[in-house]
């Protein structure tokens, strides 16, 4: 494994997102010193906060998997993230609703999801789920240690026996014809397959190795932290601090000093310099390759991932039939996926996730009151409308969705709000977020692994790169694992495995009692 050359006991780390303070809590564990400076006035970065009068909403992902990689950063410190945040463990993971109006739980527990399995949809699908579920845990085998938690330095890396092992588990085939070879029901495979969106390819199109997504979602288990996804890296931070962090808040970087092909110091759009051996570069591709001046050649264009609207919604009421976390699949599959990555169009016949935290937080929210995190895939700027179209575009589609919600069994959803915020890809866009989708670079073959931007930065030798848009990719589990990654390039330490590779309860399991108006006990 290649890593940064010379010095590196002072490293500044540019971005406080998940991927930063985990490589910050990496860097420190190895005993650098680590200064972590970030634009916002907070930790965070997507995993954000905003509040709402008297709501607290996370302005970024909702859904948590994998929190032993989130530990194990915990653990580079001599701490562990069961000490501050309290997981919830979600039973069921999800809620699907189909457009035939039927639904199902999704269960990460084996035994309790073939049960649901076999009274929605019969014994021969239960007998295929359980071959899926044996499929997907074999695929997160072969991939985790070889493919994802790992540093690449050449495609080279990629000849080794575990991409036999892959071929031969169907990796390289289709994902919408591999999960059909163990369900029939096209609503069940809607529910093994629609993870693709997240790595920005349909799933008629996309590798079938892409379904470790669903191994995370459907099978290691999904949590949520007390408090709020964002309790997650605000307890980072905190750790962070503990264990000798200097943490800059409301510092933007607006330059790298550079010389002999090393970066000497980093200068803050106030003026301050700040001298380092080594530097990790977590903010969006675009203003990493602006603070290095130039970006990397690369023989095709790079793909971003569809975008999204997101509507948080502070209401007086909540509705009964939603979980923590619902999907709402519309009848449209395959062309609306055309929709969102070839033709541009918005989603004719849209599919939605629905978030209600306050079903297991009730504080996020005033005393009898609720949260609901509507999110709607929609096209990027670059196949669909225009950042700014989106300035006249947002309202109109704000209603067309409040308006779908109340079709889809959400009555007087409309006359329920009492406090909003709508995001769209113009909001994105003024972020940073390149072609207005805050899911970065999308996962295609010729951007992924070895493919995918590199970590290290040709013609410096003390940069590294984190997040994202970088290796491994997109998610929380992900981009977790880049930060450790990143710090691995400047250590030299492990960069192949977390100290936990395999799923394990990272945290000791809080039964997940839902509280509040509408909600229920699943079983």
């Amino acid at each position: 494994m290649r890593t940064v050359t010379g010095p590196t006991d002072h490293v500044v780390v540019v971005g406080a997102g998940l991927s930063g303070l985990a490589c910050a809590l990496h860097l420190l564990g190895a005993g650098r010193r680590v200064t972590l400076v970030e634009r916002d006035a907070g930790p965070g970065g997507r995993a954000g906060r905003a509040r709402l009068g008297d709501y607290l909403v996370d302005t970024g992902p909702t859904v948590l998997t994998m929190p032993h990689l989130a530990d194990a950063a915990f653990a580079a410190v001599g701490e562990s993230l069961g000490r501050h945040v309290e997981l919830l463990p979600l039973h069921p993971a999800y809620r699907a609703g189909f457009a035939d109006g039927t639904s199902l739980d999704v269960h990460t527990d084996g035994d309790a999801m073939e049960a649901e399995v076999r009274r929605f949809a019969g014994p021969a699908e239960a007998a295929g789920y359980r071959r899926l579920r044996e499929w997907l845990e074999r695929l997160y085998r072969a991939q985790m240690r070889r493919f994802i938690d790992t540093n690449f330095d050449s495609p080279f890396q990629l000849a080794h026996p575990d991409l036999a092992r892959l071929a031969a588990l169907g990796g390289f085939g289709r994902l919408d014809g591999r999960i059909g070879r163990f369900l029939s029901d096209a609503r069940l495979r809607r529910v093994f397959s629609f993870q693709a969106l997240y790595a920005g390819v349909a799933p008629a199109r996309a590798l079938a190795a892409y379904a470790v997504i669903a191994y995370m979602d459907t099978v290691a288990g999904v949590w949520f932290p007390k408090g709020g996804m964002h309790a997650l890296p605000r307890a980072m931070a905190d750790v962070a601090a503990g264990a000798g962090a200097e943490l800059r808040w409301s510092a933007e970087v607006s330059a790298l000093e550079r010389s002999a092909g090393r970066v000497r110091a980093v200068r803050l759009a106030s003026g301050e310099r700040i001298p380092c051996d080594a530097v990790v570069l977590t903010c969006e591709l675009p203003a990493a390759h602006r603070l290095l001046g130039r970006a990397p050649r690369r023989p095709v264009r790079l793909r971003h991932s569809p975008s999204a609207v997101v509507l948080h919604a502070g209401t007086d009421r909540t509705w009964p039939h939603l979980a923590h976390h619902t999907l709402s699949f519309g009848a449209a599959w395959e062309r609306t996926f055309d929709e969102l990555t070839r033709t541009g169009a918005l989603m004719s016949d849209p599919s939605l996730l629905i978030t209600r935290p306050t079903t297991h937080d009730a504080s996020l929210a005033p005393p009898g009151r609720h949260l609901h995190y509507v999110l709607a895939p929609c096209p990027n700027t670059a196949v669909g409308p225009s950042a700014a179209a989106w300035r006249d575009l947002g309202p109109r589609y704000r209603d067309s969705l409040v308006a779908e919600l109340e079709r889809r069994g959400l009555d007087g959803f409309a006359d329920s709000v009492e406090e909003e915020l709508l995001v769209t890809p113009l909001d994105w866009t003024a972020q940073g977020h390149a072609a207005g989708s805050p899911f970065s670079v999308s996962h295609t073959f010729a951007q992924t692994g070895p493919f995918r931007p590199r970590n290290l930065v040709r013609g410096l030798d003390n940069v590294v790169l984190a997040g994202c848009g970088t290796t491994p990719g997109v998610g929380v589990p992900t981009v977790l694992i880049s930060g450790k990654l990143a710090a691995a390039r400047v250590t030299g330490g492990p960069g192949r495995r977390s100290p936990a590779s395999r799923p394990r309860p990272a945290v000791r399991e809080v039964p997940s009692t839902p509280t509040g108006a509408g909600a229920h006990d699943p079983t």
